[in-house]
């Protein structure tokens, strides 16, 4: 048996000005959006095999902590990316911060947060690093 990954739905502020960003970032598309579960609003994001939904509630989330600390948390989303210095300048471009960038083998990547505090992976696979992290 075999499985594949469709997508995964993530709580935000603004799904709408989310979805942009992402299409601005990654050359994403819209898949559909509108009134979900609890009177919430939804926003599919992606390509044509998987996409991220997402999903804000009727009142406004809150401020949770660290992912990394708590069970079910959401810790990244990688992205894998053709092109990736020019998927950087359009990261940077857009306000956003990059950070860890590494060189490893078989590739490179660095992070960024979106404006929800969601952390995206970008990974380019095009190279086979040999050279150690930058800082």
């Amino acid at each position: 048996m075999s499985a594949r990954l469709e997508h995964a739905n993530i709580t935000v502020r603004r799904p709408d000005r989310t979805a942009e960003t992402m299409r601005d970032l990654f050359g994403w598309r819209i898949r559909w959006s509108g009134p979900s579960i609890g009177g919430g609003r939804s926003v599919h994001v992606g390509g044509e095999d998987n996409y991220i939904a997402l999903y804000s509630p009727k009142t406004p989330p809150g401020e949770g902590g660290s992912s990394y600390e708590a069970a079910g948390g959401l810790n990244h989303i990688g992205v894998v990316v053709s092109d990736f210095e020019a998927t950087e300048r359009r990261v940077l471009a857009a306000g956003f911060e990059t950070y860890s960038h590494s060189d490893y083998e078989p590739g490179r990547r660095f992070y960024f947060r979106d404006g929800d505090g969601i952390e995206f992976e970008v990974v380019s696979y095009d190279i086979v690093a040999t050279s150690a992290p930058r800082p």
